[in-house]
């Protein structure tokens, strides 16, 4: 009798549990994962004196101002190549927790006196300037990858690698599609089962370049990046994954940056 009424009574607490789930407004079961956005900014420059003032003015100015803002993991990187390019970059990844902040920072340049007291590069001439161009690009994190994750590297820092790859399409259509095969297709999970050490992960919504998505992967040295790749070459998913119909020609141009992270990076 004692094993039936504890037989009844958990069945009882089974159902109850399933008719209260399915009595859930559909707005809460359809609740989404709150993801994180980007700010890419790229300084291009020529000479060695642009060089120093960029340098000087994110590392005194600009990324003291987003810490005190509360923003944290502030990212700053060179290209490998700038020594011998024609037009040389200085790239600024910013992580954002909601595009309200991405407004929020831009007031930043005009009513944090802190920052109009420290940033002495906003005074050059027009004769003279700190620097070619600039360019914002904004991002939205994929739908597995929400949040940007800090590499976890121990080698010494100035022979660590950063490789940032945009992807862009031929057609919107495809271009969700290659985040699809990102996502649901597994390509994020292989990433991180084959230890890429992945920053991000993104889709460009405001960019000079699009449909486009970038992301970006971490090393030790470049030897550790070209194992790396080539582990991932041979790897039975990805042959699989690649070749599956469905993602056939999702990728139209393939852009790669090896970076290096300067001495005022956060990481």
């Amino acid at each position: 009798m004692f094993h039936f009424y504890k037989t009844f009574k958990q069945s009882a607490c089974i159902f109850a549990a399933i008719l209260l789930f399915a009595l859930l407004p559909s707005r809460v079961l359809a609740k989404k994962v709150r993801k994180d956005y980007y700010q890419l900014s790229v300084y291009h420059f020529v000479t060695a004196e642009q060089e120093k003032r960029i340098d000087e003015y994110l590392s005194t100015a600009v990324l003291p101002a987003l810490h005190r803002f509360g923003i944290k993991n502030i990212g700053a990187f060179k290209p490998i190549a700038n020594d011998t390019a024609t037009d040389k970059l200085v790239y600024i990844f910013i992580p954002l927790k909601g595009l309200e902040q991405l407004v929020a920072i831009s007031k930043i340049y005009t009513e944090d006196k802190q920052f109009i007291n420290d940033a002495q590069f906003l005074d050059t001439a027009w004769n003279s300037p700190s620097f070619t161009r600039r360019e914002n690009i904004v991002l939205e994190a994929f739908d597995l990858a929400p949040a940007m994750k800090l590499p976890q590297l121990t080698g010494p820092r100035e022979n660590r690698v950063y490789e940032l790859r945009s992807y862009e399409s031929p057609t919107d259509k495809l271009h969700l599609n290659k985040v699809q095969m990102f996502n649901k297709g597994g390509e994020i999970a292989l990433f991180a089962r084959l230890n890429f050490n992945a920053v991000f992960y993104s889709r460009v919504i405001a960019g000079s370049r699009m449909p486009n998505l970038m992301y970006m992967t971490s090393f030790e040295n470049m030897a550790d990046r070209d194992a790396h790749w080539k582990s991932f070459s041979a790897d039975p998913e990805w042959k699989k994954l690649s070749g599956l119909p469905e993602y056939q020609h999702n990728v139209s141009k393939n852009d790669t940056r090896f970076l290096r992270a300067t001495t005022y990076s956060d990481f």
